[in-house]
């Protein structure tokens, strides 16, 4: 089973490259997401990507599928787990960033979600029914990496112990209004950014 890769860039393709790792050259499905942040990779370049390795009875020969975060990964298995989507169905769709997805799904915006790749309105109100109330975490992922999305995670928290505790919302509420700050405003990093932005 393969679930990480490092190594050089042989080939890439329209929405699959190649890594040469130890004398060996993998192909590797990647989301449009994933293909922008290798568009000034050229061949030789060193790469590492974490694998999404798929293989069933009905699909024998395996197939890995490439993300820049293990987080991606971690959403994408989710996403995947919607009725009527498959692995192969889910790289093509994912074309816009995962957090704006995960965004439009907490935030039961089937319209954004229509804007992914082959999918339609009956599926983007599977995704809503079948995954809201799980992407809070995917909804902050940030370009910089793993590391912010686990602060982010704990500001948040923070943020909603006290909107229900100290100033008497609703659980549900209390977790709307940090999901539309956070989508208002990309830049925040600290409790204080967030307290405003809340009640902007």
């Amino acid at each position: 089973m393969i679930s990480y890769i490092e190594g050089k860039l042989l080939k890439k393709e329209e929405e699959r490259i190649i890594i040469l790792a130890n004398q060996i050259g993998y192909e590797i499905l990647l989301p449009a997401i994933v293909m922008d942040t290798l568009k000034t990779k050229t061949a030789g370049k060193e790469i590492s990507l974490y694998i999404y390795y798929h293989q069933t009875e009905r699909q024998p020969k395996p197939v890995l599928i490439g993300f820049n975060l293990e987080i991606e990964k971690e959403f994408f298995q989710h996403f995947i787990s919607v009725e009527d989507i498959g692995p192969l169905k889910a790289v093509k769709a994912l074309n816009i960033p995962v957090r704006e997805i995960a965004s439009a799904i907490e935030s039961k915006d089937a319209a954004k979600l229509k804007q992914l790749k082959g999918i339609g309105t009956r599926t983007a109100q599977k995704i809503i029914a079948s995954l809201k109330g799980k992407m809070d975490k995917f909804a902050l992922i940030t370009r910089d990496g793993p590391d912010e999305i686990e602060i982010m995670e704990d500001i948040s928290k923070q943020m909603l112990n006290v909107l229900i505790y100290q100033l008497g919302h609703k659980s549900n509420d209390a977790k709307r209004m940090i999901a539309e700050a956070l989508k208002r405003n990309r830049t925040i990093s600290t409790f204080e950014e967030l307290f405003e932005e809340v009640y902007h």
